[in-house]
């Protein structure tokens, strides 16, 4: 039967982590192949352990999979094997935030940047992460950063990770050593459930026109009407949206003029002569400190593109978690204008290795191009 049956396929390149792959569905089938792999094995240089294609059934249960990998010696041989961990799985995001495992941050280290030492990580550039406990002791460390939401901008290794936070002059943080007891980090699974939403500042460059630099992605757009919410503590209070000094009661909005990256944007609000901008909060301030942000406002929202010549028919909207990269959601087609709901389902290929080939990786290397195909069946017969 095929008649409520759902289908899906596409690609994706490799980075070595684990690929999620958004959806309008929960499929109970996933096959791939890996482009790469199999292209490289034709001239009969296949590397060991690699992973040309594999299987999942939802009756195999989460995490699981049938691959075929390649064992020996170069020439190596291709044969069957399984995954019983880490490999393929489904997921459904709902409407609150999920995390992952709890994890002890070792150390850390002031910069323009500021960098983490977190044993076995497992994060990437673009995963978004939280920080809990940032006390070196009861009166330093860096707390100011605990609460909010941090895209990790570089892996530096599997035990070190940077984000945007600007440290280096901050004379109330303190470098953390030792794993201190309480520093935690943990990574948001699905962060972009709605966007745009709201956005904590990291940096403000003041000027004809104000460049504002976010914690994690804004997915904002030009065009997008945004107001200001930074307590006195943080300066450049004169962006608030309240009080307006020119029309009493009615909020002083501005306009994102560029998008520079996914964490940077350009607003028309001309601050030449407003208050700078500083992130040195004073440990003794962070029971009840307030953040800096950035939230979308009006009619003027991220939402659909326009329908033209030469466009796609029905498009999705997008959103851009790192770099320029945009992404299409699960929805589509919006209403131009509007927010968007981006509760994500789908599925996941993992980093998992096989019963046989214990070395391998069923997702990759890094660059790796995979075509895959999902599908949800009418029925199931067992």
């Amino acid at each position: 039967m095929t008649e409520y049956s759902r289908m899906a396929k596409g690609k994706f390149t490799s980075t070595g982590a684990a690929q999620v792959v958004n959806l309008p569905f929960q499929p109970d089938y996933v096959e791939f192949l890996n482009y790469t792999v199999a292209n490289t094995a034709i001239s009969g240089t296949a590397n060991q352990n690699n992973v040309p294609q594999a299987w999942w059934d939802v009756n195999m249960g989460q995490g699981f999979a049938i691959q075929q990998v390649y064992v020996g010696a170069t020439p190596s041989v291709l044969q069957f094997d399984t995954v019983t961990a880490n490999g393929i799985s489904t997921f459904s995001a709902g409407q609150l935030l999920q995390f992952g495992p709890t994890k002890q941050v070792v150390a850390s280290t002031k910069g323009a940047t500021t960098s983490f030492q977190v044993t076995s990580h497992g994060y990437f550039p673009g995963d978004v992460v939280i920080f809990e406990g940032l006390y070196q002791s009861a009166t330093t460390g860096m707390p100011q950063m605990d609460g909010i939401p941090f895209t990790v901008i570089t892996r530096t290794d599997a035990n070190n990770f940077v984000v945007e936070w600007d440290s280096s002059n901050a004379t109330y943080y303190t470098n953390l050593s030792a794993s201190p007891s309480g520093a935690k980090v943990k990574k948001v699974l699905y962060p972009y459930l709605y966007f745009p939403g709201v956005s904590f500042i990291n940096a403000i460059t003041t000027g004809t026109t104000t460049t504002i630099s976010t914690t994690s992605a804004h997915n904002l757009v030009v065009g997008q009407e945004v107001a200001f919410r930074i307590p006195q503590s943080w300066g450049t209070v004169e962006l608030n949206s309240l009080p307006n000094v020119l029309t009493p009661g009615a909020p002083a909005y501005g306009y994102v003029i560029s998008v520079t990256d996914f964490n940077t944007v350009v607003v028309n609000i001309d601050s030449t002569n407003y208050t700078a901008f500083t992130t040195n909060q004073t440990v003794s301030s962070v029971p009840g400190l307030s953040y800096p942000q950035i939230v979308a406002v009006g009619d003027v929202n991220t939402g659909g593109v326009l329908i033209s010549s030469g466009s796609a028919l029905y498009p999705p909207p997008q959103y851009m978690p790192i770099s320029t990269t945009t992404f299409n959601t699960i929805n589509g087609p919006a209403i131009r204008g509007a927010y968007v709901n981006n509760t994500s389902q789908g599925f996941v290929i993992g980093t998992g290795a096989g019963t046989v080939a214990t070395s391998s990786s069923l997702v990759g290397d890094s660059g790796d191009v995979i075509y895959w195909r999902a599908y949800l069946h009418d029925m199931s017969v067992t």
